[in-house]
C-alpha cells in the first residue's frame, strides 16, 4: 500500500509571511519521510470543512511547481482539479509543464467541480452538474489527445482546439475524484490510471460498481489505481493509524492520501514517516 499527504491548509502561525517557510517543510517532510505522493486541493477559496473561507489558500499548480522544486521523488497533484476552473489546453500545459520540472512526478487529480460560491465570487464559469460532466468528459478526452502523437483539432460540444500540439511532450497518470456511479465511476473506467474516494463512502459496493464499468468497457480493472483521502485525527497512535489502512487495503484500497491536523509539524510527519515503514507491506486482499 502507497501513502500519501494532502495539504488542505495554509493557516500557521505568523500569519501570510510563514506560508513559504511552512509549505516548504511539509513538501520537504514529505519527501524525506517516504511518501509515495503529496497533494493539494484545487481550490481558490477555503472550504468549510478545513477552515473559514477568509483563510489563506494557495492556487494549486503555484504550490505544485514550488513543492515540486524542493523534492525529489514524490509525486505532485491536486485532489482534484475542477475542470470547468480552466480551459483543457491551458490545463494540460499546466500539467505537462509540472511533469517536465519534476523529472515525471506529475498527476492530473480532476473532477467536475462542486464549490459555487469561489467560482461565482471569482468570475468564473459554473454551469449546470450535467454540463459540467460534460466538459470533464471532454477535458479528459483533450488531455488524453494533447498527451499523444496526434497533433491535430479536436471537436467536442463545448470545446474546441484547432492544434493539440503539446511540447515538451508528457503522460502524466489521470486521477478522477468522486463516487457518482453512473458518471463519475463510468469515466473512471473509460479514462482514468486511477480513482479517489472520500473516507465514508460504501468502498465495497463502490469498487464493485467500477469493476462493472471495466468488465462493460473491455477494460482490465487491475489496471486502475484505487485511493482514499481520509484524516487523522490529533493524537491517533500510529498503531490506529496502521490498522485503519490495513482495513482499507482489505476492501481493495492501493493508496491512502491523508490529512492531518498541520502537515508543517514535526510530530505529524515522523507519524507519517513511521506509518509509511510499517504499511509498506500492506497489498490489498486479492492482489
Amino acid at each position: 500500500m502507497k501513502l500519501g499527504l494532502t495539504c488542505p491548509r495554509f493557516t500557521w502561525p505568523g500569519g501570510d509571511s510563514a506560508i513559504a517557510g511552512r509549505f516548504a517543510a511539509v513538501a520537504r517532510g514529505a519527501d524525506g519521510a517516504g511518501l509515495h505522493s503529496l497533494w493539494v486541493m484545487d481550490h481558490f477559496f477555503q472550504i468549510p470543512n478545513f477552515g473559514a473561507v477568509e483563510d489563506p489558500m494557495l492556487e494549486a499548480y503555484g504550490a505544485l511547481s514550488y513543492a515540486a522544486a524542493l523534492t525529489s521523488r514524490v509525486t505532485l497533484g491536486a485532489l482534484v482539479t475542477g475542470a470547468v476552473h480552466r480551459e483543457p489546453g491551458l490545463l494540460v500545459k499546466q500539467v505537462s509543464t509540472l511533469d517536465a520540472l519534476s523529472g515525471g512526478r506529475a498527476v492530473l487529480g480532476i473532477g467536475a467541480g462542486w464549490y459555487e460560491p469561489e467560482a461565482r465570487g471569482l468570475g468564473l464559469r459554473f454551469p449546470s452538474l450535467a454540463e459540467r460532466f460534460e466538459r470533464l468528459e471532454e477535458t479528459l478526452q483533450i488531455a488524453r489527445q494533447m498527451w499523444s502523437e496526434e497533433d491535430k483539432p479536436y471537436e467536442g460540444r463545448h470545446y474546441r482546439l484547432e492544434r493539440t500540439l503539446n511540447a515538451p511532450q508528457a503522460r502524466p497518470p489521470i486521477l478522477i475524484g468522486g463516487s457518482g456511479e453512473n458518471k463519475t465511476l463510468r469515466l473512471v473506467a473509460e479514462y482514468a490510471d486511477a480513482c479517489n474516494f472520500l473516507h465514508g463512502a460504501d468502498v465495497r459496493h463502490k469498487l464493485g460498481v467500477l469493476r462493472a464499468h471495466c468488465e462493460r468497457l473491455g477494460r482490465p480493472y487491475e489496471e486502475i489505481e484505487k485511493t482514499l483521502h481520509m484524516r487523522i485525527p490529533d493524537g491517533q497512535s500510529v498503531a490506529e493509524s496502521v490498522q485503519r489502512c490495513g482495513d482499507l487495503a482489505a476492501l481493495g484500497i492501493d493508496h491512502v492520501i491523508v490529512a492531518v491536523p498541520d502537515a508543517a509539524a514535526d510530530s505529524s510527519l515522523a507519524h507519517l514517516a513511521a506509518l509509511a515503514t510499517q504499511i509498506s507491506a500492506i497489498t490489498p486482499a486479492g492482489r
